[in-house]
């Protein structure tokens, strides 16, 4: 009987130290009043949710379809193609929240660590995609064509951070 206990003790602990090790990854979770709907290739935003995060979701609804292109997107304005951190760049930027564009190592530091209540960021060296009001907008790992997309497909995130902009 000790020993049975013995055995379940060890397992749990072993449970909680492997779930503490892992990758971050992008699950979709539906919260009523805080997710997006997904409609087509564009969002609809919350009513609810603030002003920063309908522009976001303007912003993003504007260039979702349009192709990849590395360094694609880095300009002040609206552009023909977009990268991964070209396209976050310009949603943030369009949502007040950026000031100019920056890369995807450039985003391990912005904002604030972990996920945020309404926008979230994750980055790693060579890749950066943005989750807002729970949908994930990214340039990859999707369906159909790279380039700037809605999606609620998950995704692993291995050596990325989470990070969100102050108050979001």
């Amino acid at each position: 009987m000790a020993t049975r206990r013995f055995l379940i003790l060890i397992f749990f602990v072993v449970a909680a130290l492997l779930t503490g090790c892992s990758s971050p990854a992008y699950v979709y979770r539906y919260v009523p009043g805080k997710t997006a709907s997904l409609e087509g290739e564009h969002v609809v935003a919350p009513p609810a949710a603030p002003p920063a995060v309908q522009a976001a979701v303007a912003a993003g609804n504007r260039i979702a379809g349009l192709p990849y292109c590395y360094g694609g997107g880095h300009g002040r304005g609206i552009d023909s193609s977009y990268d991964c951190s070209g396209a976050a760049s310009y949603v943030l930027r369009e949502a007040g929240l950026l000031g100019e564009s920056t890369t995807s190592t450039g985003f391990r530091s912005f904002g604030e660590r972990g996920e945020g209540e309404w926008i979230s960021i994750y980055a790693r060296r060579g890749h950066v995609f943005l989750v807002i009001a729970g949908i994930r907008f990214d340039t990859g790992y999707g369906n159909g064509p790279r380039g700037p997309q809605w999606t609620i497909q998950g995704r692993p995130a291995s050596g990325a951070v989470i990070r969100h902009p102050s108050g979001l």
